[in-house]
């Protein structure tokens, strides 16, 4: 028994150690049970965040306003279900199935990002989706290139770099709106008012109200704090919005320094109603998901033939 303990202990140092030197931790090293949870949470849910996140804007297909904008969205949603493949290949290194996400996910044992629970109304949600939701996600992604867990990293990798192509495709798309008509205009100030907040909630609770922020930093899982991160994306999207035209939904807001703003209350208990499955869209985008699944059984049943008969 004795023995067992030193070897957990000299374990747990190697770990530490690894960490401490910013070596990345593999799938076959060892690594604390809360470690490898906290993995298996974050990152299958931002794996349904890619996929769930493709509902919202494939609503927007067929009424794409050109045929351009039209080819630019198709190539965005692919590239979100390609994320969502990069991150789920790098949450089975955990040692669980990918069915079995799904099934968490269906059963409402998984969460996803609470910004996807909301509509997209017209044209103008598109741009807000991808200038604000796609910006807020990049600045948390960029810092998650360098995450301690290698799987986890390297998929970020690829992901950043076509996030970044998503969040001008929505900014341009604000842009060319704010530059059209009264009406256009005024569809995408209504669109970023209602866009905004959600966007900033995309971050999580206030440190000091996240149950898992704390290990996640000591761990080098995040490598910025919730608050941290939402900070930097306030201060880069404000002058953006300005910019062109348009005005920040925050009557609290105000310029403390150069390029760095301070912010109104969030209001979390909309946050957590939304979390826990009730928001306005919370039932139809599981809804959807379900039933996709469902539909595709069949190209997986036959995937699953050719790969069985071809060993």
């Amino acid at each position: 028994m004795i023995e067992v303990e030193l070897n957990q202990e000299e374990l747990l140092k190697e770990f530490e150690d690894k960490i401490a030197n910013e070596v990345k931790i593999e799938p076959r090293d060892w690594m604390p049970d809360e470690y490898r949870n906290h993995l298996i949470r974050q990152i299958s849910q931002h794996a349904h965040s890619e996929v769930i996140g493709m509902q919202p804007e494939g609503n927007w297909i067929s009424r794409a306003p050109s045929l351009r904008s039209k080819k630019i969205l198709l190539a965005k949603i692919q590239d979100e279900g390609g994320h969502g493949l990069y991150l789920y290949g790098a949450a089975e290194t955990l040692g669980v199935s990918r069915d079995q996400f799904i099934n968490w996910l269906h059963e409402g044992k998984a969460k996803y990002a609470s910004v996807f629970n909301y509509p997209s109304l017209n044209w103008a949600d598109v741009g807000a989706i991808g200038w604000l939701v796609d910006g807020a996600a990049i600045t948390n992604q960029v810092s998650l290139q360098r995450t301690s867990y290698g799987p986890y990293a390297r998929a970020m990798v690829r992901i950043c770099k076509e996030e970044s192509f998503h969040q001008r495709q929505g900014y341009e798309i604000m842009w060319k709106m704010m530059e059209g008509t009264e009406d256009q205009k005024r569809m995408a100030q209504d669109a970023l008012n209602r866009w905004w907040w959600p966007a900033l909630m995309m971050f999580g609770p206030h440190d000091s109200e996240s149950p898992n922020t704390g290990n996640a930093v000591k761990w080098k899982i995040k490598r910025e704090s919730n608050d941290r991160l939402r900070e930097k994306f306030i201060n880069k999207t404000i002058p953006q919005a300005e910019l062109i035209g348009l005005k920040i939904p925050d009557p609290n807001l105000k310029q403390i320094g150069e390029e760095q703003y301070a912010h109104g209350d969030i209001d979390w208990k909309e946050f957590w109603d939304v979390i826990n499955g009730n928001g306005p869209c919370n039932q139809q985008r599981l809804e959807h998901h379900i039933q996709a699944h469902q539909d595709g059984a069949w190209v997986r049943e036959c995937a699953n033939a050719y790969h069985t008969k071809s060993k």
